[in-house]
């Protein structure tokens, strides 16, 4: 069924589209299973069981739509999708290093996946120990091998730290861990760490060596309209420069980035909490989380910013 949508949109916007992602956050399937990737079980059901067939049936099928799109145009430029952000050792305790270590392959996953054509090794013995078995033939690990994505994209919005130890749990993201006291924190509980960005860029084109894309960056805030109907969002400015200042040395490092574009541009509902409270535009959009609201869109002071740095292309921020 996705293979034959595919096969449509491939078609239909063949020589429009150039550059395509299989899965969005393909990831967030081992975190929020329902959200990831519309997973209900039945009672009764080994949910590592049912996340990790899933995960396989989707990884395939990723790579057959990545397939599917070079023969049907040459020029397609195919992706994967990835909620990204490293996990930091709380401390130099080995068993801290080893967890975030572990907390990192497993968010690497499914990028080891599609970027390499072939499940990492230590993803077996992952699976032997939560009992879990796949049926992965012949022809699924051909699949993979002729599959391979030729870029990767990601979302980042925040980096969590890992332990051990029972600490303080870090608040807000989806990804777990502990509370890092070194950040500060948005009005949500995510940890604002724009380094982090430079790192995991760096972490990711070593890894992989092939052209990387953030197709998501954002700040969550609620947002005050004046008597004037201005919205001065210094909040949100400051945390896109700082992000695009180490997307800059990241570049300067050597990686190869071949883009960037924020989340979102338009105000619209959080996903992550249900809120239209908590926007991420440059536009504001007059709707409130009691349902009030005309709808009516405005700019908010981070329009003229960003609009800036498009228009020089980052040269400007």
């Amino acid at each position: 069924a996705f293979l034959k949508l595919c096969r449509i949109l491939f078609t239909e916007y063949k020589g429009l589209v150039r550059y395509w992602l299989t899965f969005n956050e393909i990831n967030m399937l081992l975190h929020m299973p329902f959200m990831g990737a519309g997973i209900l079980y039945k009672e009764g059901e080994d949910k590592n069981q049912v996340n990790y067939t899933a995960a396989n049936h989707e990884l395939i099928a990723s790579a057959k739509a990545v397939k599917l799109a070079h023969e049907i145009d040459p020029e397609n430029k195919l992706g994967c999708m990835l909620a990204a952000g490293q996990y930091y050792p709380y401390s130099c305790d080995p068993d801290d290093v080893w967890e975030a270590f572990n907390m990192d392959r497993d968010n690497y996953f499914f990028t080891d996946v599609q970027a390499r054509g072939k499940y990492p090794v230590w993803a077996f013995r992952r699976m032997e120990e939560l009992g879990v078995k796949i049926d992965l033939t012949e022809e699924d690990r051909n699949a993979l091998e002729e599959g391979t994505v030729d870029f990767i994209s990601f979302s980042y919005y925040s980096s969590a730290a890992a332990s051990t130890r029972d600490l303080d749990p870090a608040t807000g993201n989806l990804f777990g861990g502990v509370n890092n006291p070194h950040l500060q924190k948005s009005a949500w509980g995510w940890a604002v760490d724009p380094k982090g960005l430079r790192w995991f860029l760096n972490e990711a084109y070593d890894r992989y060596q092939v052209p990387l894309m953030i197709v998501e960056n954002g700040l969550g805030a609620a947002d005050v309209v004046e008597d004037d109907g201005s919205i001065h969002d210094d909040y949100r400015i400051d945390y896109l420069r700082s992000h695009l200042e180490q997307l800059r040395m990241a570049i300067e490092d050597g990686v190869d980035v071949m883009g960037y574009t924020w989340w979102g541009c338009v105000d619209i509902v959080s996903n992550s909490s249900g809120e239209m409270r908590k926007r991420y535009g440059f536009v504001y959009v007059d709707k409130q989380d009691g349902g009030a609201g005309t709808l009516a869109r405005s700019r908010k002071d981070s329009f003229a910013y960003y609009a800036r740095v498009i228009a020089s292309n980052g040269a400007d921020i």
